[in-house]
């Protein structure tokens, strides 16, 4: 038996082969070739089957979200078979005599700059699409595995860790749980699996070995123990926990319908994390009343350069749709920290958590945030969209957002383009700033989500990153607990609503510490809705009691 002991950070047992994730060079390098003729035929192949691929993507989101929403991958697979777009990649191989990942590489930056230099904004934001097109046929000739896993059956996927843009991009279809050699529980890695409901164990260091890569492991994401070759103890402990699992799977079914209230009769709305609008059909299914956090992020993660403002608001129209008039939160753009894009060129910085990030990103890049802000208004007339800013330290940032979105809002009314002018504004109180000027803020927005990962990270000066920190970095601690209080106490002497985003919304433990303090909404990942209502309905919110807030 191999036994290797981790963090777990995912509930859950499950069993499967191990896939260890491996990066791709996409880097092209120009090449003389001197069989051109087989050289176009791999330009064909490769072209071919982008087309197969991006109508399959489209037939997947006419089934999960409607038509409108299948329009943008079936506008790249016309983009493939452009005309123009083909002549000017076979002219390149012929007059140069070069490889067909030059050739489609250099047109794709041709034709992108020409969309991008147009006087029509619509003709503008063809220049992403391009860009997105000639990526798909690159990776075709270049054989990047379609989603990140060359795998016919599902798998564990092992890695050192896992970047944000890379976990956005794996074929979610094809993942039983993840294991890794370094995170932590607040890794993306993590947030992923909860939001999948899978189990999930990180810091097993040197121990996961590639070596181990195609054999059959046990994980169990509570314990943080992934075994191979397990002993009969261990593997009768592991199936014994597995059908318990199952059991508690079929109990939590029976709370979909039911309704987010105590037995006193206090109702906390339970809504859901999610990361892109494929997790949608999670929430749906977990019976989910809202979102809760939107991580609008990663649509900036999974692409090469700036989404376009159609691109983002096909994305917000889609979720916002789906969702039938229950709420969206739409937390703008927080790039930096963890979070980085090489297209944003930041500039490195020694300590980037402190650094410029989220909001501040958005306060210097005028463009960037104008173009996130009309989508998601735009978006609002499909649904009950609110729009909430991040990492907001001061009552100025949050008055020049407002001035972002007023200005906006005149632009579409000029243009004639539907939205709803009563969108819902909020901030996430994340910074000890924060909490101490809570009462200005509140009296400038419409609702307050607490970021409790952040929140814990700034009040204890620990880094959430840090896997080796264990104990030290501790969300129960009274003084984010107090943190919290204050924001609560704060957001109800103004008349508005506040809600917990983080992680430890979904801590069943700490739901009795929610109902009194005051908190009115828990937005969780979308496995942990079932699990929290049942116990929220077994609650009685005025025994509830403020014992945890002391030393």
């Amino acid at each position: 038996m191999i036994l290797m002991q981790g963090k777990g950070v995912s509930k859950g047992v499950v069993k499967g082969p191990l896939y260890f994730f491996r990066r791709q060079d996409t880097t092209v390098v120009k090449t003389t070739v001197n069989d051109q003729s087989a050289e176009q035929a791999r330009l064909q192949q490769a072209q071919e089957r982008a087309v197969a691929q991006l109508e399959a993507l489209a037939e997947r989101c006419r089934e999960e979200a409607g038509d409108e929403s299948a329009v943008l991958f079936e506008t790249h697979a016309m983009f493939v078979e452009d005309e123009d777009f083909v002549e000017c990649i076979q002219s390149t191989m012929e007059e140069e005599g070069c490889n067909a990942e030059y050739a489609v590489q250099t047109a794709g930056e041709q034709f992108a700059a020409m969309f991008a230099a147009m006087d029509d904004a619509y003709m503008q934001a063809r220049a992403a699409d391009i860009r997105d097109v000639s990526r798909r046929i690159l990776n075709n000739l270049m054989g990047v595995v379609e989603g990140g896993i060359d795998s016919d059956e599902p798998v564990i996927v092992a890695a050192d860790d896992l970047a944000p843009s890379e976990t956005i991009q794996l074929d979610k279809s094809k993942i039983l749980g993840f294991v890794t050699q370094g995170g932590s529980g607040n890794s993306h890695t993590a947030i992923l699996a909860r939001t999948m409901g899978i189990p999930a164990v990180c810091g097993l260091g040197d121990a996961l070995k590639e070596d181990y890569a195609g054999r059959l492991a046990y994980v169990d994401g509570e314990t943080g123990s992934v075994v191979l070759e397990p002993d009969e103890l261990t593997l009768a402990t592991m199936r014994e926990k597995y059908a318990r699992q199952q059991e508690m799977n079929a109990l939590y079914q029976t709370m979909k319908g039911q309704e987010d209230v105590t037995l006193d009769g206090k109702k906390v709305n339970v809504y859901c994390n999610i990361g892109s609008p494929e997790d949608v059909a999670a929430v749906l299914s977990n019976d989910g009343q809202g979102i809760g956090l939107f991580r609008s992020e990663f649509l900036y993660l999974a692409a090469d350069d700036y989404p376009s403002e159609d691109t983002q608001f096909e994305a917000y129209k889609s979720v916002a749709a789906a969702m039938d008039g229950k709420r969206v939160i739409i937390r703008t753009l927080d790039i930096g920290a963890d979070k980085q894009v090489a297209y944003f060129d930041m500039k490195k910085e020694e300590n980037p958590a402190l650094g410029v990030r989220a909001i501040r990103i958005c306060l210097n890049r005028p463009e960037v945030f104008r173009a996130q802000l009309r989508a998601l208004y735009r978006a609002s007339a499909y649904g009950k969209i609110a729009i909430m800013f991040p990492m907001i330290t001061s009552v100025w940032e949050v008055r020049e957002c407002k001035r972002a979105c007023q200005k906006v809002m005149a632009e579409l009314e000029k243009e004639g383009i539907p939205f709803n002018k009563d969108t819902e504004i909020g901030v996430m109180i994340e910074t000890p700033a924060s909490v101490f000027v809570a009462e200005e803020l509140a009296k400038e927005v419409d609702f307050f989500s607490v970021g409790t990962n952040d929140l814990t990270q700034y009040t204890l000066a620990c880094d959430r990153q840090a896997n080796d920190l264990g104990k030290f970095f501790d969300p129960h601690h009274p003084a984010v607990l107090r943190a919290l209080k204050m924001a609560a106490d704060a957001a109800h002497k103004a008349g508005i609503w506040i809600g917990i985003c983080g992680e430890l919304g979904a801590d069943v433990s700490m739901l009795p510490t929610f109902l009194a303090i005051g908190i009115d909404e828990l937005s969780v990942s979308p496995s942990a809705v079932l699990p929290l209502r049942a116990a929220l309905r077994k609650s009685i919110a005025k025994t509830c009691t403020l014992e945890m807030l002391e030393c």
